[in-house]
C-alpha cells in the first residue's frame, strides 16, 4: 500500500518517536494544513498526529525506547523499521520530510534522504548544548534545516554553517501564564485543602520500569507523614497504563490513593502541590505549571556510566538547563531512591517562600520561550519543500 495517495497534493513525511513528539507533529499538521488544505500526511507518528491524518507505519511506541542497552536489544527491529521507511520514502519522494526529536533513529534517516535529493527539516535540536557537542557538523549532513525550541541553540548552529530557525516552544502557548490551581481541583473533584501530588514516571514503558517502583515507594513514605494526599499519575498511552498497573501489583500498592488519568499531564501538575517527574520535556510543561518539582531518573548502570562520561552541564532537567543553576533538586540513579525522593517532595511541601521563589523563576523562563511556534515551525518546513 502507497504511503501518498492523492495525485498532485503536497506530499509530507514525519517520524516522531515518542509521546512529546506527538504533540508537536499534531500541531505541525495543522499549521501545514491550514496553508496546504490538500497536504498529505505519512510516517511514524502517535495518536494526535493519527487523528490529525497521519498515515502511521507502525505504532510509535515501537520507536519508544532509552539507554543504551535497550536500544542495543531492540536494534535489529529498530533498524528493520528505518530501512523499510526509507525505502519507501526513496519510492515516493514525499516533498519534504520532517524529523521530530529521536535523534538516533531520525537523523540516519534524514542523511539518506537529504543525499538523494529529499529535503530535510529536524524539528527540535538534541542536546548539543549538554553533550557531544562535535555532533553539530554531522548534524549539517543530515538535515536541510533545524528548528530550534531553545533560544541558546541557534548560534550553535549557525557556527558550523546549518541552517537553523528559532521556533519557541509550543508548551509556553499551550500553559496559561497563571495557572489556576483551584479551579484545576476543583474539575477534577479533587479536595482544596489536602494534599496532591503529581507522579510523572515517565511516557516510555521502559521508564515505568525504571521509575514507577521508586515512586510508588515515596508515595508510601509521603502517605505516612500526610494521610489525607492524593496522588494524581497520569499517562501517555494505554500501553503505559497497562505497565503501570503491572508494576502497582508488582509493588502490592493497590492500597495507595492512588488516581489514574490518561493523558491529562498538565491538568495533574496544576492541581497539584508538588510534582514528582521523570526527567524529559515533562520537566519543561511542570515548569511553565509554575509547579515545584522533585526531578529523577534511572538508567542501566551501563548506560549511566556511559552518559555520565559524556554529559558536558552539571544538571540534567530542563528547567535548571535553562535557568543555568539548579532550581529544583534532581535526584538521579543511585540517589533517586524512595526515601530521598519522598524527603525532597516534603521539604518542598513546607518550603512556601521556596515556592513563590519558583514562581517568579518560572514565570520569567515562559516569556522566554514564547513564539508563534507552528506558524514559525510551518513556514520553515515549506520553505525547505520542493
Amino acid at each position: 500500500m502507497p504511503l501518498f495517495e492523492k495525485p498532485g497534493a503536497l506530499k509530507v513525511a514525519m517520524v516522531a518517536g515518542e509521546a512529546s513528539g506527538d504533540v508537536l507533529g499534531a500541531h505541525l499538521i495543522d499549521a501545514i494544513r491550514a496553508r496546504h488544505p490538500n497536504a498529505e500526511f505519512a510516517g511514524i507518528g502517535g495518536p494526535r498526529m493519527v487523528a490529525r491524518g497521519l498515515k502511521t507505519q507502525v505504532p510509535q511506541e515501537r520507536l519508544a525506547v532509552r539507554g543504551y542497552l535497550e536500544v542495543l536489544r531492540r536494534l535489529p527491529e529498530l533498524l528493520g523499521i528505518r530501512r523499510r521507511l526509507k525505502q519507501a520514502l526513496l519510492a515516493e519522494r514525499p516533498q519534504v520530510f520532517v524529523g521530530i526529536d529521536a535523534p538516533d533513529f531520525n537523523l540516519g534517516l534524514e542523511k539518506k534522504l537529504k543525499a538523494a535529493g529529499i529535503p530535510t527539516v529536524h524539528y527540535v535540536s538534541p542536546s548539543v548544548w549538554a553533550w557531544r557537542p562535535e555532533r553539530v557538523a554531522r548534524i549539517g549532513e543530515s538535515v536541510s534545516r533545524m528548528l530550534c525550541l531553545f533560544p541558546m541553540e541557534p548560534p550553535l548552529y549557525e557556527k558550523y554553517g546549518v541552517p537553523v530557525t528559532f521556533v519557541g516552544h509550543p508548551l509556553a502557548h499551550e500553559v496559561p501564564m497563571m495557572p489556576d490551581a483551584r479551579a484545576m481541583r476543583e474539575q477534577l473533584g479533587l479536595p482544596r485543602a489536602a494534599p496532591v501530588f503529581a507522579l510523572l514516571p515517565g511516557s516510555r514503558v521502559s521508564e515505568l520500569d525504571y521509575m514507577a517502583p521508586p515512586y510508588l515507594a515515596a508515595a508510601r513514605l509521603l502517605l505516612a507523614e500526610f494521610p489525607d494526599a492524593t496522588f494524581l499519575v497520569p499517562l501517555a498511552t494505554r500501553a503505559t497504563m497497562a505497565r503501570f498497573d503491572e508494576i502497582v501489583a508488582r509493588c502490592k500498592a493497590h492500597d495507595l490513593p492512588i488516581r489514574k488519568l490518561i493523558g491529562h499531564a498538565q491538568m495533574a501538575m496544576i492541581a497539584s502541590d508538588v510534582v514528582l517527574v521523570t526527567s524529559g520535556t515533562a520537566t519543561l510543561e511542570v515548569a511553565l505549571t509554575k509547579r515545584p518539582m522533585v526531578i529523577a531518573y534511572k538508567l542501566s548502570a551501563l548506560t549511566y556510566r556511559i552518559v555520565k562520561r559524556k554529559i558536558r552541564l552539571p544538571w540534567v532537567g530542563l528547567p535548571n538547563i535553562l535557568a543555568g543553576r539548579p532550581l529544583v533538586p534532581e535526584l538521579l540513579q543511585h540517589d533517586a531512591t524512595p526515601e530521598k525522593l519522598a524527603a525532597e517532595v516534603s521539604r518542598i511541601w513546607h518550603d512556601k517562600a521556596y515556592q513563590a521563589e519558583l514562581n517568579a523563576e518560572f514565570t520569567r523562563l515562559h516569556e522566554s520561550l514564547l513564539a508563534d511556534t507552528d506558524q514559525l515551525a510551518a513556514g520553515a518546513v515549506l520553505e525547505v519543500a520542493r
